[in-house]
């Protein structure tokens, strides 16, 4: 079964190369330490210290092996081969909301992979609904989004 590719932007890759290597570097050592700690208290049937420490062990070795496999997956996005018109992920898009209760607003934000999703850094994720409903879409083009707080139109003003 061939595995998922992780579109990311340059810095968006960047990011996880450096989130894994810390990972490996420091807190493998970190949470060695705490299990060494823990083992020092002796009996390990009523030793909640070493339990605690296992657990982060297993925890970050499950980030480790899931960041191994986003990096080695990865296909970083490269604007320059996209049309400057159309949304893509890696894209800027300034858009006008208008709301299903009449409201209207505008806003900016980027469009990015899963992994690189952050809401409140204007960073949405090709995945969710509202970047579903724009890759593809062009400068002018409307889309019609269901959210939880109704049918929200999104109209695209520029990308960049």
């Amino acid at each position: 079964m061939a595995e998922k590719a992780y579109y990311v932007t340059e810095e968006g890759l960047a990011a996880l190369q450096a989130e894994l290597e810390d990972l490996k570097v420091n807190r493998r050592k970190e949470v060695a330490e705490k299990i060494k700690e823990a083992l020092s208290f002796g009996d390990l049937s009523e030793n909640s210290e070493h339990d605690e420490a296992k657990n982060d062990q297993a925890i970050l070795e499950a980030r480790i092996a899931d960041l191994e496999v986003m990096v080695s997956n990865a296909r970083v996005i490269e604007k320059e081969n996209l049309a400057a018109d159309t949304v893509h992920i890696g894209s800027s898009v300034f858009v006008k909301t208008k709301r299903a209760d009449g409201s209207e607003a505008e806003r900016s934000f980027s469009i990015v992979g899963s992994n690189e999703a952050n809401p409140r850094q204007g960073k949405i994720s090709d995945e969710s609904a509202v970047g579903k409903a724009l890759v593809g879409a062009k400068v002018g083009q409307t889309v019609e989004v269901e959210t939880p707080a109704g049918i929200v139109e999104y109209t695209i003003i520029s990308v960049s």
